[in-house]
Protein backbone atom coordinates (compact mmCIF):
# COMPACT_ATOMS: atom_id res chain seq x y z
CA UNK A 1 0.00 0.00 0.00
CA UNK A 2 1.61 3.13 -0.99
CA UNK A 3 2.42 5.73 2.14
CA UNK A 4 0.10 8.37 2.55
CA UNK A 5 1.79 12.21 1.29
CA UNK A 6 -1.15 13.94 3.57
CA UNK A 7 0.59 14.78 6.07
CA UNK A 8 3.97 15.69 4.49
CA UNK A 9 4.48 19.64 4.56
CA UNK A 10 3.81 21.03 0.91
CA UNK A 11 7.06 22.01 -1.32
CA UNK A 12 7.75 25.42 -1.26
CA UNK A 13 6.90 26.61 -5.02
CA UNK A 14 10.34 28.58 -5.62
CA UNK A 15 12.47 27.99 -8.69
CA UNK A 16 15.70 26.05 -8.50
CA UNK A 17 18.01 29.05 -8.29
CA UNK A 18 16.21 30.23 -5.24
CA UNK A 19 15.98 26.31 -3.64
CA UNK A 20 19.92 26.33 -3.93
CA UNK A 21 20.50 29.77 -2.52
CA UNK A 22 17.98 29.11 0.77
CA UNK A 23 19.33 25.52 0.81
CA UNK A 24 22.61 27.09 1.65
CA UNK A 25 21.34 29.62 4.16
CA UNK A 26 19.29 27.16 5.50
CA UNK A 27 22.78 25.68 6.70
CA UNK A 28 24.91 28.66 7.43
CA UNK A 29 22.54 30.65 9.78
CA UNK A 30 22.29 26.93 11.49
CA UNK A 31 25.97 26.82 11.52
CA UNK A 32 27.15 30.47 12.29
CA UNK A 33 24.10 32.46 14.08
CA UNK A 34 22.04 30.94 15.99
CA UNK A 35 23.31 33.64 19.08
CA UNK A 36 24.45 36.40 16.78
CA UNK A 37 21.21 38.68 16.45
CA UNK A 38 22.57 41.13 14.27
CA UNK A 39 24.60 38.49 11.92
CA UNK A 40 21.50 36.75 11.83
CA UNK A 41 19.59 39.79 10.45
CA UNK A 42 22.29 40.89 7.94
CA UNK A 43 23.00 37.52 6.74
CA UNK A 44 18.94 37.34 5.87
CA UNK A 45 18.90 40.88 3.68
CA UNK A 46 22.34 39.28 2.26
CA UNK A 47 20.48 36.06 1.11
CA UNK A 48 17.33 38.13 0.08
CA UNK A 49 19.88 40.17 -2.24
CA UNK A 50 20.79 37.29 -4.01
CA UNK A 51 17.25 36.54 -5.22
CA UNK A 52 15.71 39.82 -5.68
CA UNK A 53 17.36 43.79 -5.76
CA UNK A 54 15.77 45.24 -2.69
CA UNK A 55 16.61 48.74 -1.50
CA UNK A 56 15.68 48.73 2.17
CA UNK A 57 15.13 46.04 4.74
CA UNK A 58 14.42 45.63 8.12
CA UNK A 59 13.68 43.72 11.20
CA UNK A 60 11.23 45.28 13.68
CA UNK A 61 9.56 43.33 17.41
CA UNK A 62 6.14 44.18 18.69
CA UNK A 63 6.94 45.65 22.72
CA UNK A 64 4.39 46.29 25.08
CA UNK A 65 0.54 47.21 23.93
CA UNK A 66 1.86 49.66 21.02
CA UNK A 67 5.04 49.66 20.27
CA UNK A 68 7.76 48.50 17.68
CA UNK A 69 11.13 48.39 18.16
CA UNK A 70 13.48 47.99 15.58
CA UNK A 71 17.22 46.74 16.02
CA UNK A 72 18.06 46.08 12.49
CA UNK A 73 17.59 48.09 9.09
CA UNK A 74 19.52 48.55 5.74
CA UNK A 75 18.67 51.34 3.36
CA UNK A 76 20.29 51.58 -0.41
CA UNK A 77 23.79 50.06 0.70
CA UNK A 78 23.78 51.62 4.66
CA UNK A 79 22.85 50.33 7.89
CA UNK A 80 20.24 52.67 9.34
CA UNK A 81 20.14 53.67 13.25
CA UNK A 82 17.67 51.15 15.27
CA UNK A 83 14.79 53.24 16.38
CA UNK A 84 11.02 52.75 18.59
CA UNK A 85 8.11 54.16 17.44
CA UNK A 86 4.13 53.94 18.49
CA UNK A 87 2.35 52.55 15.59
CA UNK A 88 -1.58 53.50 15.09
CA UNK A 89 -4.60 51.97 14.14
CA UNK A 90 -4.12 52.28 10.33
CA UNK A 91 -0.34 51.33 9.79
CA UNK A 92 1.29 47.99 8.56
CA UNK A 93 2.22 46.85 12.00
CA UNK A 94 -1.76 47.23 12.91
CA UNK A 95 -2.59 45.71 9.24
CA UNK A 96 0.12 42.36 10.39
CA UNK A 97 -1.56 41.95 13.76
CA UNK A 98 -5.02 42.14 12.15
CA UNK A 99 -4.74 39.93 8.95
CA UNK A 100 -1.78 37.74 10.09
CA UNK A 101 -0.24 37.05 6.89
CA UNK A 102 2.14 38.46 4.64
CA UNK A 103 1.81 42.59 3.78
CA UNK A 104 1.88 43.53 -0.18
CA UNK A 105 1.97 46.67 -1.81
CA UNK A 106 -0.31 45.88 -3.89
CA UNK A 107 -3.01 44.61 -2.24
CA UNK A 108 -4.09 48.35 -1.02
CA UNK A 109 -1.63 50.53 -2.87
CA UNK A 110 0.63 51.28 0.03
CA UNK A 111 -2.14 52.40 2.51
CA UNK A 112 -1.03 50.92 4.96
CA UNK A 113 2.77 51.31 4.40
CA UNK A 114 2.49 55.03 4.33
CA UNK A 115 -0.14 55.17 6.80
CA UNK A 116 3.10 54.42 9.34
CA UNK A 117 6.02 55.82 10.67
CA UNK A 118 8.56 56.25 7.27
CA UNK A 119 11.56 54.18 7.46
CA UNK A 120 15.15 54.50 5.20
CA UNK A 121 15.40 57.34 2.79
CA UNK A 122 12.56 59.16 3.86
CA UNK A 123 13.20 61.55 0.67
CA UNK A 124 11.57 58.93 -1.37
CA UNK A 125 8.67 56.78 -1.54
CA UNK A 126 8.97 53.12 -1.77
CA UNK A 127 7.37 51.60 -4.92
CA UNK A 128 7.61 48.06 -3.80
CA UNK A 129 7.27 46.37 -0.38
CA UNK A 130 6.55 42.94 0.90
CA UNK A 131 6.57 42.88 5.05
CA UNK A 132 5.86 39.13 6.77
CA UNK A 133 4.93 38.35 10.21
CA UNK A 134 6.99 36.56 12.55
CA UNK A 135 4.88 34.10 14.78
CA UNK A 136 5.99 32.24 17.79
CA UNK A 137 3.80 29.97 20.33
CA UNK A 138 1.77 32.04 22.59
CA UNK A 139 0.62 31.25 25.75
CA UNK A 140 -2.75 29.41 24.89
CA UNK A 141 -0.91 27.57 22.39
CA UNK A 142 -1.19 29.29 19.35
CA UNK A 143 0.87 31.48 16.97
CA UNK A 144 1.25 34.88 18.08
CA UNK A 145 2.66 37.42 15.88
CA UNK A 146 6.05 38.44 17.51
CA UNK A 147 7.60 41.07 15.22
CA UNK A 148 7.78 41.71 11.25
CA UNK A 149 10.65 41.47 8.73
CA UNK A 150 10.02 43.43 5.44
CA UNK A 151 11.88 44.29 2.20
CA UNK A 152 11.03 47.42 0.10
CA UNK A 153 12.06 48.80 -3.28
CA UNK A 154 12.00 52.24 -5.04
CA UNK A 155 11.22 50.78 -8.42
CA UNK A 156 7.80 49.60 -8.87
CA UNK A 157 6.72 45.58 -9.41
CA UNK A 158 10.01 44.09 -8.18
CA UNK A 159 8.63 41.80 -5.61
CA UNK A 160 7.24 38.86 -7.80
CA UNK A 161 5.52 35.50 -6.05
CA UNK A 162 8.88 33.65 -6.01
CA UNK A 163 10.20 36.54 -3.92
CA UNK A 164 7.57 36.77 -1.63
CA UNK A 165 7.61 32.57 -1.21
CA UNK A 166 11.29 32.99 -0.12
CA UNK A 167 10.84 35.73 1.98
CA UNK A 168 8.19 33.93 3.70
CA UNK A 169 10.47 30.79 4.31
CA UNK A 170 13.67 33.00 5.24
CA UNK A 171 11.27 35.02 7.73
CA UNK A 172 10.07 31.74 9.36
CA UNK A 173 13.48 30.31 9.81
CA UNK A 174 14.83 33.54 11.48
CA UNK A 175 11.90 33.31 13.77
CA UNK A 176 12.15 29.74 14.64
CA UNK A 177 15.69 30.56 15.54
CA UNK A 178 14.80 33.36 17.48
CA UNK A 179 11.71 31.50 19.08
CA UNK A 180 14.10 28.50 20.09
CA UNK A 181 16.31 30.99 21.81
CA UNK A 182 13.62 32.66 23.80
CA UNK A 183 12.39 29.22 25.04
CA UNK A 184 15.76 28.17 26.18
CA UNK A 185 15.69 31.46 28.48
CA UNK A 186 12.22 30.65 29.08
CA UNK A 187 13.16 27.01 30.51
CA UNK A 188 16.15 28.40 32.62
CA UNK A 189 14.09 31.05 34.32
CA UNK A 190 11.61 28.23 35.43
CA UNK A 191 14.60 27.28 37.81
CA UNK A 192 14.84 28.42 41.35
CA UNK A 193 14.99 32.14 41.75
CA UNK A 194 18.65 31.43 43.72
CA UNK A 195 20.34 30.34 40.94
CA UNK A 196 22.81 33.21 40.13
CA UNK A 197 23.16 32.63 36.37
CA UNK A 198 18.89 32.69 36.17
CA UNK A 199 17.89 35.36 33.27
CA UNK A 200 16.47 38.44 34.93
CA UNK A 201 14.28 40.89 33.32
CA UNK A 202 16.89 43.96 32.05
CA UNK A 203 17.57 46.04 35.01
CA UNK A 204 20.22 49.30 34.97
CA UNK A 205 23.10 47.20 36.33
CA UNK A 206 22.50 44.97 32.93
CA UNK A 207 22.63 48.01 30.49
CA UNK A 208 25.92 49.69 32.78
CA UNK A 209 27.43 46.11 32.26
CA UNK A 210 27.09 45.47 28.55
CA UNK A 211 28.00 48.93 27.16
CA UNK A 212 31.13 49.58 29.59
CA UNK A 213 31.70 45.79 27.89
CA UNK A 214 31.65 46.39 24.44
CA UNK A 215 32.67 50.07 24.45
CA UNK A 216 35.92 48.81 25.96
CA UNK A 217 36.07 46.25 22.88
CA UNK A 218 35.76 48.93 20.68
CA UNK A 219 38.04 51.16 22.25
CA UNK A 220 40.50 48.64 21.84
CA UNK A 221 39.95 48.28 18.47
CA UNK A 222 40.44 51.92 17.82
CA UNK A 223 43.99 51.30 19.52
CA UNK A 224 44.61 48.88 17.58
CA UNK A 225 43.67 51.35 14.04
CA UNK A 226 46.16 54.19 15.73
CA UNK A 227 48.85 51.64 15.75
CA UNK A 228 47.91 50.34 12.14
CA UNK A 229 51.05 50.34 10.04
CA UNK A 230 49.52 51.06 7.02
CA UNK A 231 46.35 52.59 5.33
CA UNK A 232 44.83 48.97 4.30
CA UNK A 233 45.19 48.19 7.66
CA UNK A 234 43.75 51.25 8.87
CA UNK A 235 41.08 50.94 6.72
CA UNK A 236 39.84 47.19 8.02
CA UNK A 237 40.24 47.93 11.39
CA UNK A 238 37.94 51.56 10.99
CA UNK A 239 35.28 49.35 8.73
CA UNK A 240 35.07 46.75 12.30
CA UNK A 241 34.67 49.42 14.48
CA UNK A 242 31.76 50.94 12.33
CA UNK A 243 30.43 46.75 12.35
CA UNK A 244 30.78 47.17 16.16
CA UNK A 245 29.54 49.69 16.93
CA UNK A 246 26.22 48.78 14.63
CA UNK A 247 25.97 45.12 15.97
CA UNK A 248 25.98 47.34 19.75
CA UNK A 249 22.99 49.51 18.64
CA UNK A 250 21.08 46.73 17.86
CA UNK A 251 22.03 44.28 20.92
CA UNK A 252 20.69 47.68 23.05
CA UNK A 253 17.45 47.48 21.15
CA UNK A 254 16.81 44.29 22.10
CA UNK A 255 18.18 44.08 25.37
CA UNK A 256 15.03 46.87 25.30
CA UNK A 257 12.03 44.10 24.76
CA UNK A 258 13.07 42.19 28.07
CA UNK A 259 12.32 45.67 30.26
CA UNK A 260 9.67 44.61 32.54
CA UNK A 261 6.29 46.08 30.59
CA UNK A 262 4.17 45.22 33.14
CA UNK A 263 3.32 48.73 34.63
CA UNK A 264 2.41 50.30 31.01
CA UNK A 265 0.05 46.77 30.58
CA UNK A 266 -1.67 47.38 33.78
CA UNK A 267 -2.33 51.22 33.39
CA UNK A 268 -3.60 50.51 29.82
CA UNK A 269 -6.40 48.37 31.50
CA UNK A 270 -7.56 50.90 33.21
CA UNK A 271 -10.50 52.97 32.13
CA UNK A 272 -10.04 56.55 30.66
CA UNK A 273 -11.56 57.54 34.52
CA UNK A 274 -9.49 55.08 35.85
CA UNK A 275 -6.35 56.67 34.41
CA UNK A 276 -6.82 59.99 35.34
CA UNK A 277 -7.56 58.97 39.07
CA UNK A 278 -4.45 56.51 38.96
CA UNK A 279 -1.98 59.48 37.85
CA UNK A 280 -3.18 61.50 41.02
CA UNK A 281 -2.31 58.31 43.15
CA UNK A 282 1.10 58.28 41.57
CA UNK A 283 1.32 61.73 42.59
CA UNK A 284 0.71 60.31 46.18
CA UNK A 285 -2.55 62.48 46.75
CA UNK A 286 -5.12 61.17 49.07
CA UNK A 287 -8.70 60.81 48.01
CA UNK A 288 -10.28 64.65 49.02
CA UNK A 289 -7.27 66.09 47.25
CA UNK A 290 -7.93 64.29 43.79
CA UNK A 291 -11.47 64.42 44.14
CA UNK A 292 -11.01 67.97 44.18
CA UNK A 293 -9.04 67.86 41.76
CA UNK A 294 -10.49 66.36 38.86
CA UNK A 295 -13.99 67.66 40.51
CA UNK A 296 -15.75 64.57 40.98
CA UNK A 297 -17.68 63.26 44.10
CA UNK A 298 -15.28 61.36 46.93
CA UNK A 299 -17.41 58.33 46.39
CA UNK A 300 -16.66 58.36 42.89
CA UNK A 301 -12.95 58.41 43.96
CA UNK A 302 -13.20 55.93 45.99
CA UNK A 303 -15.03 53.69 43.34
CA UNK A 304 -11.70 54.49 40.75
CA UNK A 305 -9.66 53.57 43.34
CA UNK A 306 -11.15 50.29 44.52
CA UNK A 307 -11.08 49.43 40.54
CA UNK A 308 -7.62 50.43 39.95
CA UNK A 309 -6.58 48.28 43.34
CA UNK A 310 -8.24 44.99 41.74
CA UNK A 311 -6.89 45.59 38.41
CA UNK A 312 -3.40 45.88 39.46
CA UNK A 313 -3.83 43.36 41.89
CA UNK A 314 -2.73 45.03 44.74
CA UNK A 315 -3.51 45.90 48.26
CA UNK A 316 -2.18 49.08 49.08
CA UNK A 317 -2.33 52.07 47.30
CA UNK A 318 1.22 52.96 47.98
CA UNK A 319 2.17 50.02 45.18
CA UNK A 320 -0.38 51.51 42.97
CA UNK A 321 1.35 55.16 43.17
CA UNK A 322 5.12 53.17 42.63
CA UNK A 323 3.56 51.16 39.75
CA UNK A 324 2.15 54.40 37.91
CA UNK A 325 5.63 56.38 38.44
CA UNK A 326 7.38 53.59 36.27
CA UNK A 327 4.91 53.89 33.51
CA UNK A 328 5.05 57.82 33.52
CA UNK A 329 8.54 57.93 33.90
CA UNK A 330 9.29 55.55 30.71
Amino acid sequence: MPADDSDKPARLRVDAETTLILREAFHKIDANYRSDHYGLYDYARAVMSKIVPLDHFYIGFFHGANRVRYPYGYDSGMYTDPASHIYGPHGQAAWLLKHRQTYRMRYDNGAALNAGVASGDTSRASADAVTTPLFRRGRDGEPAVFGMMSMQSYEPDVFDDNAVRAFEWLADLVARVLTKEAEDLDALRRLPADVDDAPQLVTADHIVELLSSRVADVRQRAQDALAAPDAGSLREALQRIVTDCQQLQSDLVELTLNIDNGPEERFRSLTAAEQGVAVLLGNDMHNDQIARELGISLHTVKSHVRNILAKYRMSGRAGVADDVRKHLAR
